[in-house]
């Protein structure tokens, strides 16, 4: 099997600190359930707290510092952990981190048909929560937290964990055709499709849809496509070239500039300006990377 191909570096250094980011693609073994790893490196200035934002990505982390520390999770009911390494299925509210001065390690972008494929779990358990990687994953967690610890370059900290990914990969997992194609539909519109439309267009009625929906992928196929939505906003927001929020509000599907700031402050707890002053340039999207497309029709996916 071909390896992850690491792709691009970003560093940048300013008055609040240093951050260093590598890319990496899967191999095509992993391509449909992987869309890609980051590799980071941050030192600032001061400890703060950072907002891990809702994404249309599964989310595993492996922490080469110290554990992550979790002060609020998706679900206001659980209470906050740290981890050594994470997996956070698909939510659509934020979490809040401690952001430690120095913070090294891996970030994977995991795709809802990796929870079954790769992790052994439908996203739909995964969904609205944050789990220790060992808790999902077993011994193979503990396995991958110790490869990745081992490695002394970003190359091999990939190869090792598309090694203990694709070791235990199931084929045969795949979900409903039609749960398959509705969460298609969302991506390729940007998460602009109604939902009545979309349970015409796989051949279900809407309730039917939305109970499939949610108990393989965790959210609704309304709360989808706003995540879906508000993924695309944030990515256009960390564009060195980033239009004004009137202009991507409307390339968004917003209806203007104030829906995408109550949207913000609901999927989000801030809005686009009070988020672009507290985290940029220490985003987890580098300006080097290219764009995520997902708000045209029938468009791309991450990082095509």
């Amino acid at each position: 099997m071909t390896g992850p191909r690491l792709g691009f570096v970003s560093e940048h250094r300013s008055g609040v600190g240093a951050a260093e980011m590598v890319f990496g693609r899967p191999s095509a073994a992993l391509s449909p359930y992987v869309d890609r790893y980051v590799g980071y490196r941050q030192d600032r200035l001061a400890s703060g707290r950072h907002q891990g934002l809702p994404s249309r990505s599964m989310t595993l982390i492996l922490s080469l510092a110290e554990p992550i520390q979790m002060l609020s999770m998706p679900d206001p009911a659980v209470a906050p952990s740290s981890f050594s390494g994470l997996i956070s299925g698909l939510h659509a509210g934020p979490v809040t981190i401690a952001a430690d001065r120095f913070q090294f390690g891996i970030h994977v972008e995991l795709t809802p048909w990796a929870a079954g494929a790769l992790l052994g779990h439908p996203a739909g358990v995964l969904g609205s929560s944050v789990f220790d990687v060992t808790d999902v994953m077993g011994r193979r967690g503990s396995e991958l937290l110790d490869r990745v610890r081992e490695a002394r370059d970003w190359e091999s900290r990939f190869a090792a964990v598309e090694r203990v990914l694709a070791a235990d990969l199931r084929r045969e997992w795949t979900p409903a055709p039609e749960v398959s194609e509705a969460w298609t539909a969302l991506v390729r519109t940007g998460g602009r499709i109604p939902v009545h439309r979309l349970a015409r267009h796989v051949g279900w009625s809407r309730r039917h849809l939305g109970d499939r929906f949610r108990r393989e992928l965790g959210l609704t196929p309304k709360a989808a496509g706003r995540v879906i939505r508000f993924d695309r906003s944030h990515t256009a927001l960390t564009r060195p070239t980033r239009s004004g929020l009137a202009q991507i509000a409307a390339e968004c599907g917003y209806a203007d500039q104030a829906h995408l700031t109550r949207e913000w402050r609901d999927l989000a707890g801030t809005t686009p300006s009070a988020w672009m002053a507290a985290e940029l340039p220490f985003v987890q999207d580098s300006d080097s990377e290219p764009a995520r497309e997902t708000c045209s029709v029938f468009g791309t996916h991450r990082g095509e």
